[in-house]
C-alpha cells in the first residue's frame, strides 16, 4: 500500500462515518408509517370544544397567539349555497373566534377554484404559516378546491416545517387517507362511488376518520370501510374530543371517547370490531397497542 492509499483510506472512512451520522436523523424522520414525520395533527370530532383545552393546545402548538401564523380554511362550509350560487365567506366572521382568543396573525384561505388554488399568489400565506385549521361542513368541498394543487402541497409543507394542522368534523375527516362520507349526495353515505371523493389529504396515512360518533350514533359506521380496505386504521371521534397526533402515536383529549377500529386484533363473536379509548389514553398506531392510560399507567399487554 503506497502513501497516497494510506492517506486516502482513513479520509474515505471518515467521510462515510460522517455521512451515516448526518443521515440518521433524516432516516428517523422518515420512519413514521401513519402520522407526519415532523409537526403535529389535532383531529377533532366536531361539536363544542368549550372547556376541553383543545383549541388552547392547538394555538400553543402553532407558535402561540402572539407569535404563530395561523391560516383558517372555511371551505368545507360549502362552495355553493342551496340555490347554486357561489358562496362568499365573510372573513371577519370566520376569524372572529380566533381574534377573541387573542390570535394576532390569522388569515382566511378559501376558493372554489382549483386553478386559483394552484397559484403562488393565492397560497402565499401558507408559505409562512405555522398552523392551519380546517372548519367543519362537507369534506368533499375541500377536495374539490385544493386536491392536486400548490395549496395542497403547502398544507403538507406546514407539517414538514414542524407546524400543526387541525380541524373539526369535516376538518377531521379530510386529514385521513380514506375520505369517509365523501358522497356529494349526503353524509349518510359512508363509502361513496365517486372516485374523486374517496381520498383525503393523508396528513394521517393509512387511516379512515369519522366524527360525531356519539351524537349521531355512528359508532359502527366505518366497520365496512375497514372490511373493504383492511390496511386502514379506523378512528371514530366523539364530539368535543380530539386526538393529538405526534409521529405514529396519538393521545386522546377532550370530553368523551374515541373508537379505534383495529382489524389486527382478535374479537369475540359478541364483540364489535373496535375498542374505545378515553381522554388521556395514548395509542401507538404502528405497534397497534395502547401505550398509556388516562391515569398515567401503562396497560398490561
Amino acid at each position: 500500500m503506497n502513501m497516497r492509499t494510506r492517506l486516502t483510506l482513513p479520509f474515505v472512512l471518515m467521510v462515510l462515518t460522517l455521512t451515516i451520522a448526518l443521515s440518521a436523523p433524516i432516516a428517523a424522520q422518515q420512519a413514521t408509517e401513519y402520522g407526519p414525520a415532523t409537526g403535529t395533527l389535532v383531529i377533532v370530532g366536531g361539536g363544542s370544544m368549550a372547556g376541553t383545552g383543545i383549541m388552547e393546545r392547538f394555538i400553543e402548538l402553532g407558535g402561540g397567539a402572539e407569535e404563530g401564523r395561523f391560516v383558517v380554511v372555511p371551505t368545507a362550509g360549502g362552495n355553493y349555497d342551496r340555490e347554486g350560487d357561489l358562496r362568499v365567506f365573510d372573513e371577519d366572521q370566520v376569524l372572529a373566534s380566533w381574534r377573541e382568543r387573542g390570535v394576532m396573525n390569522v388569515s382566511m384561505l378559501h376558493t372554489h377554484d382549483a386553478k386559483l388554488a394552484d397559484t403562488e399568489a393565492f397560497s402565499a400565506d401558507l408559505a409562512q404559516a405555522t398552523a392551519v385549521w380546517f372548519n367543519g361542513g362537507r369534506q368533499w368541498n375541500i377536495v374539490d378546491s385544493y386536491a392536486g394543487t400548490r395549496t395542497y402541497d403547502l398544507f403538507h409543507a406546514v407539517l414538514e416545517r414542524g407546524g400543526v394542522i387541525g380541524g373539526s368534523s369535516a376538518g377531521a375527516t379530510i386529514q385521513g387517507e380514506y375520505l369517509v362520507r365523501g358522497a356529494t349526495e349526503g353524509s349518510q353515505i359512508v363509502m361513496t362511488d365517486e372516485e374523486n371523493h374517496q381520498l383525503g389529504f393523508e396528513f394521517l396515512r393509512k387511516s379512515a376518520i369519522d366524527q360525531h360518533i356519539n351524537a349521531r350514533m355512528r359508532w359502527d359506521d366505518i366497520i365496512p370501510v375497514i372490511e373493504q380496505q383492511p390496511h386502514l386504521l379506523g378512528i371514530g371521534l366523539s364530539e368535543g374530543t380530539a386526538i393529538i397526533v405526534t409521529g405514529d402515536t396519538f393521545e386522546v383529549m377532550g370530553k368523551w371517547k374515541v373508537a379505534v377500529h383495529d382489524n389486527t386484533r382478535t374479537y369475540q363473536p359478541w364483540q364489535k370490531p373496535y375498542f374505545v379509548l378515553a381522554p388521556g389514553d395514548a395509542y401507538d398506531m404502528k405497534a397497534r397497542r395502547t401505550v398509556k392510560l388516562g391515569d398515567g399507567t401503562t396497560p398490561r399487554r
